[in-house]
Parts: structure tokens; C-alpha cells; sequence
């Protein structure tokens, strides 16, 4: 059994059970789901009943066989540390780029962490891709501009802020992409792109729609909530391009994107702290500025 944490929004989400699924995917056992996290965090809520995934929830007492082994800080600890905590059943992320020995761990294991690269789950790409596919078919408003992204030229342009601007340690860590990225990757898209279409999606409208001003057909994409932010994740996936910004959600808008002469815009700089190392974030293809 492999059990993994989910934690944060929903792209967090994502790429926590991608890791999790390869994982067990490799050592032919059950991938269980532990959301009890959930119950205390109230940033975001668990959203991945609304894909195409084997929904199996870990018990608390499950999780509990597992949190036996998580190793503690403090001198204190010493000794529970040395001869109880275990890294290799309970494995916590200990560094941002890509780590081999999480996929070279024996189930039962349980893993926490964030596991932001397709390296932990590019051997099973095509399982991923299926298992987030939405369950519910396009209607409404979204099956309206589902048809115009499909007729057009469609280019996602996704502008993160909400937190990253009003919470002081989030702004500290990962910054936000200022409008010159956006001119930048704008510019490069009409330089390779005939006729582009921009769909702009950010969870902050009045700020995107004041400063993202092009010189190009342009939709404004705000008729989801946090609610239904799965759609506007399968709406930037169905786009033919993409800029994204320095967060998981537009990460996997344009990793989920199956237009293979696709070209997506990624920021080089996805920290504001230089603490981290993102080598391993984008893919390979992408373009980074």
C-alpha cells in the first residue's frame, strides 16, 4: 500500500497523486488518498472527486500506522529520531528538484510532500493524463468557450496572485509574475502563432483585466469560482498554447494540453526566494523566461 498526502490547491493536489500513483503503479499495489488534512486547512478543499481517478480515501487509523514514523525536530528527539522515525515509510520531500529514491521506495510507504515535476511520474504519462480527465461533460457557459478555444487560435494566459499578493510569507516565497513577463511571453507567442487568441484565466479579474491589455482578440475567462476551478483547468488545457504562470495550477492547464506542437511559456524564476532549486519544474519543451 502507498499512501499520499493531499495538501494545498488543487495543482498541488494533482501532482501529489501523480507521484503517489507512479509509485504504487510500479510496486503493483493500492494507491490510497489521505485528505484528513483537510479537516484543519481551509485555504483550499479536496478537489480531485471531480476527475477520473480510483477514489480510495485512507482511514485515519491507516494514516496513523504511518505518522509513527515521521521524524520529529528537536534535540529532544533524539532518540526517537535514531531508532523509531523511518525515512523509508514515511517519506517527507526534502528537497524541490527531483529525488530518485522516492521511486526506489518498497510500499507500504506513506509519502508527504509536493513533488512539483512530471519526473516523478513521466513513465505513466499516459495513465495520468486518463485518470485526470474530467468526469462531468462541458455544458453551459464553459461548453460555450470550450467551442471558441476549439475554433480559434486559443492561447491560456493564467495570472496567479490572491495569496501570493495578500499574504506576506506566500509574497516573501514565490512572488508573482509582473507584466513583463506577460509582454514577453505575449510577444513571443504572436511571433510563432498566426492569429492567437487570448483566454485569460487568473483569480484575480480586476487586476487581469486592467493590466493584460492586448492587441489581439482576448476572453476573459471569469464565470468559474474555487469551486468549479477544475473547468477553468480543462479550459486552459484545450487551449492550443499557453503561458503559464510561476503556479501549479497553469503548470498542469499546459501539461495536460495533448496538442503536441504545442508551445508553452513558463517563468525562469518561479520563487522569489533563490532558496530553491526548480530545475526540474518545466518540462524540457517548454519555454522559460
Amino acid at each position: 500500500m502507498v499512501i499520499v498526502k493531499l495538501i494545498g490547491g488543487l495543482g498541488n493536489q494533482l501532482f501529489q497523486y501523480a507521484a503517489g500513483k507512479h509509485l504504487a503503479h510500479i510496486n503493483h499495489t493500492e494507491l490510497k488518498l489521505d485528505i484528513t488534512g483537510f479537516e484543519e486547512y481551509k485555504l483550499h478543499a479536496y478537489s480531485l472527486n471531480h476527475f477520473n481517478i480510483k477514489e480510495d480515501l485512507a482511514t485515519k487509523e491507516e494514516v496513523m500506522q504511518f505518522k509513527k514514523y515521521q521524524s520529529r525536530n528537536g534535540r529532544l528527539w533524539f532518540l526517537y529520531n535514531h531508532f523509531i522515525a523511518d525515512s523509508t515509510k514515511y517519506a517527507l520531500e526534502r528537497q524541490f528538484n527531483f529525488d530518485q529514491r522516492i521511486l526506489e521506495l518498497k510500499p507500504p510507504v506513506y509519502l508527504d510532500g509536493y513533488w512539483q515535476t512530471e519526473r516523478y511520474f513521466k513513465d505513466i504519462e499516459q495513465i495520468i493524463r486518463a485518470d485526470f480527465t474530467i468526469k462531468e461533460p462541458l455544458s453551459g457557459k464553459n461548453k460555450e468557450v470550450a467551442d471558441l478555444i476549439e475554433n480559434t487560435s486559443a492561447v491560456s494566459l493564467h495570472i496567479r496572485r490572491a495569496d501570493y499578493v495578500t499574504n506576506a510569507t506566500a509574497n516573501a516565497s514565490h512572488g508573482t509574475c509582473d507584466i513583463d513577463y506577460y509582454k514577453k511571453a505575449t510577444t513571443i507567442i504572436s511571433e510563432k502563432v498566426n492569429a492567437p487568441h487570448f483566454f485569460v484565466f487568473s483569480d484575480d479579474m480586476p487586476w487581469a483585466k486592467d493590466n493584460i491589455i492586448l492587441n489581439f482578440p482576448t476572453t476573459y475567462v471569469d464565470h468559474n469560482d474555487a469551486s468549479t476551478n477544475y473547468e477553468d483547468l480543462r479550459l486552459m488545457s484545450l487551449c492550443k498554447h499557453n503561458i503559464v504562470a510561476n503556479s501549479s495550477f497553469s503548470w498542469w492547464g499546459a501539461w495536460l494540453n495533448q496538442n503536441p506542437q504545442k508551445i508553452v511559456i513558463a517563468p525562469k524564476q518561479w520563487f522569489k526566494t533563490q532558496k530553491m532549486d526548480t530545475r526540474d519544474i518545466a518540462p524540457s519543451t517548454w519555454i522559460r523566461i
